[in-house]
């Protein structure tokens, strides 16, 4: 499949433009569909959301044609163009440069308009020509409630034709029925699963061509595999598939309950099906005629090792949150124990000790109980930093009331950095509140916050006694833990001062983590 995200350049233009010097064209990005929808057409709401389900399932139909499509909008101006386009991965394809946004060729109006007045396909009957290779082209009306509102064109190259294989065939055949569908406005469905999913099947995955009663009409060399490893034995023309697949499952497994619909092409939804340590995806696309089903494309594909590797992840998830869990249970029990000790004690100097060690420790289980809470390895900062902002002021006071304020955002912050920082700010709280508001009865510490990407700017303020003339800052055990894991953990500066009109202003600088820095940690 050769993809394509804007205009590109031939290798030979560029090759000329490089030895002349001249500057290459600029290359506009690729407007969306809504986007030139509203710039050339008067849409409804319901009409352009019919379109962005039609190319949200369309790839489905590229790759059965082997066709590029082309979903062209005719404009207030009489004229048509290009809104949007897929090209096959079965195939080769006709567009080498995006399209999308273009008018149509002269040629291509007359059948485009035919195609909308009369709300049928139009096939043209001699092939064009796009420089070597020639083009089969059809358009196809887009259908929606018996009104054609775009054209659906596809284009088949013929470059590489040749006697078309059995598989071929049942593809082309499965692609005309679609197509048809979309005439009389019974494609795309409603109510088909929206939203990409892991192991979503293609149809080069496996294909199964279904009767109206749910039997095989034909099954691709893939897919016939894909059954054999779930354990079919034989071939699956002319059985049911729905009981074939019944006969695998184990009776205590538990199954989907639309597996049965989905298996018997009576609805468009995707379903996986696990027998005997293998999975696999279905997807159905049921067809219709005049609003009667008469089968169904079922797409199918081996997932068994995308959901093993899934296993593992939730797996691995939940024994991650279970260890932080009980860390935080190991680190209660420690601040419990403390605190007995402390009760036991009766010098005053070391019941203070015992309770900062104690404070120390419920910090660093907060940072563990909330990483016990998610699924990522990092921390929703700003609510812990509440919760622990306002325990440390509450114990560091006594009688007086100090509020602790946050202003600006932490965000998420690494796993790695959140237990040094939350002890970091704990400190500092709890260092203002002791020393800065000795004999007042109420005070303001500030948090402000500054976060660029990984570069962190945080200042703890208060309007307290201000920093002591005698001794400065750094001398106590709370500051000397503060510089070290500012400097060591962090990886980052600190700056004790005055502030103008009374107290002290900390603030810190420092570089958070990325998912490179946290590799190089295992």
């Amino acid at each position: 499949m050769i993809e394509s995200v804007g205009p590109r350049l031939s290798a030979h233009v560029l090759a000329v433009l490089l030895t002349t010097g001249a500057a290459p064209p600029t290359l506009v990005p690729v407007s969306t569909l809504s986007t030139l929808a509203a710039r050339y057409a008067t849409l409804d709401a319901q009409d352009l959301e019919w379109l962005h389900l039609l190319v949200g399932d369309w790839q489905v139909l590229s790759d059965l044609a082997f066709a590029d499509l082309v979903l062209w909008l005719p404009t207030t101006d009489g004229d048509f163009v290009a809104i949007a386009q897929a090209r096959p991965s079965t195939g080769a394809t006709v567009h080498y440069d995006d399209v999308v946004g273009s008018s149509a060729p002269e040629g291509q109006r007359p059948q485009l308009q035919r195609s909308l007045d009369e709300r049928a396909a139009q096939r043209s009957r001699e092939p064009r020509w796009f420089g070597s290779y020639a083009v089969r082209e059809e358009a196809v009306p887009v259908v929606r409630h018996g009104k054609a509102i775009a054209v659906l064109a596809r284009q088949t190259n013929l470059g590489g034709a040749r006697t078309p294989s059995r598989l071929e065939l049942n593809y082309v055949e499965a692609a005309d029925d679609v197509f048809a569908m979309v005439g009389r406005g019974e494609f795309p469905a409603p109510d088909a699963p929206t939203g990409p999913r892991r192991g979503a099947p293609r149809v080069g995955d496996g294909l199964v061509r279904l009767n109206s009663e749910g039997e095989v009409l034909y099954a691709s060399p893939n897919a016939l595999s894909c059954f054999h490893r779930l354990g079919v034995v034989g071939d699956l023309v002319g059985r049911s598939l729905v009981e074939v697949t019944a006969e695998l499952i184990e009776q205590h497994d538990t199954v989907d309950e639309s597996m049965p619909l989905v298996l018997m092409g009576r609805a468009p939804w995707r379903v996986d099906v696990e027998a005997r340590g293998v999975a696999l995806s279905l997807r159905a696309v049921p067809l219709t005629e005049h609003g009667q089903r008469v089968g169904a494309v079922l797409l199918c594909r081996d997932v068994s090792e995308l959901r093993r590797r899934e296993r593992e992840l939730i797996t691995k998830d939940a024994t991650i949150r279970e260890i932080h869990h009980r860390v935080k249970n190991n680190l209660q029990t420690v601040a419990a124990l403390l605190r007995l000790q402390s009760r036991r004690v009766a010098s005053p100097e070391a019941k203070e000790a015992l309770g900062e060690a104690m404070r120390r420790v419920a910090t660093i289980a907060l940072v563990h109980e909330t990483l016990s809470q998610t699924l990522d390895e990092s921390v929703p900062f700003d609510d812990l930093v509440g919760r622990s902002l306002r325990l440390a002021a509450d114990v560091a006071t006594e009688g007086a009331h100090v509020r602790t304020l946050v202003r600006g955002s932490f965000g998420s912050i690494p796993a790695e950095d959140a237990t040094a920082l939350a002890l970091i700010l704990t400190e500092l709280v709890t260092n203002a509140v002791e020393h800065g508001f000795e004999g007042r009865e109420s005070g303001t510490v500030e948090v402000i916050v500054e976060r660029q990407d990984d570069a962190l700017r945080v200042e703890v303020a208060d309007d307290g006694s201000g920093l002591p003339t005698e001794r400065g800052a750094g001398t106590g055990l709370g500051t000397q833990i503060v510089s070290t894991l500012v400097t060591n953990e962090m990886r980052g500066t600190i700056e004790w001062a005055s502030r103008e009109g009374g107290g002290t202003s900390v603030v810190i600088e420092a570089r958070l983590r990325g998912p490179r820095d946290a590799a190089a940690l295992v």
